[in-house]
């Protein structure tokens, strides 16, 4: 008698996605989910960070520009729990001073708005660490 054992499929990396702009958030959420990611998004960071499980994120995507908490104190709180992922910056105007802080800050990539899918989720995957192999899209 032949035995196979089937492992469980790896888990889809979760994704972390913080804009107060719904249609932002839902295009996003839409492409990334295409793309094989589990996407969990929030409209503010209040939200975000009342999530006991945010801390499974494999990748942070949040906006520069928020009412309450704007990108970078997202990061800094998120950093304060212990989170240790990459994290995406976007923002409608990239000048060079906000480049800088984000860069200062632990960003590992800063986007402008509009987003560029191709490039967003590109580096979505290299920044999680699948050598540029995309997951299966979730059903």
């Amino acid at each position: 008698m032949n035995t196979h054992i089937v492992a469980d499929p790896a888990p889809h990396p979760v994704i972390t996605l913080v804009d107060d702009d719904p249609g932002v958030r839902r295009s996003v959420q839409l492409l990334l989910r295409s793309r094989g990611y589990d996407v969990r998004s929030y409209a503010s960071s209040t939200a975000m960070l009342a999530d006991a499980h945010v801390l499974d994120a494999a990748c942070l995507v949040t906006d520069y520009l928020m009412p309450e908490l704007d990108g970078i104190a997202v990061l800094d709180a998120l950093r304060e729990r212990g989170w240790k992922g990459p994290a995406i910056l976007v923002s409608a105007y990239c000048s060079p001073r906000l480049l800088e802080r984000a860069q200062r800050q632990g960003f590992a990539s800063v986007m402008e708005k509009p987003l560029r899918e191709h490039f967003l989720s590109e580096t979505v995957s290299r920044l999680i660490g699948n050598g540029g192999r995309r997951p299966v899209p979730l059903p």
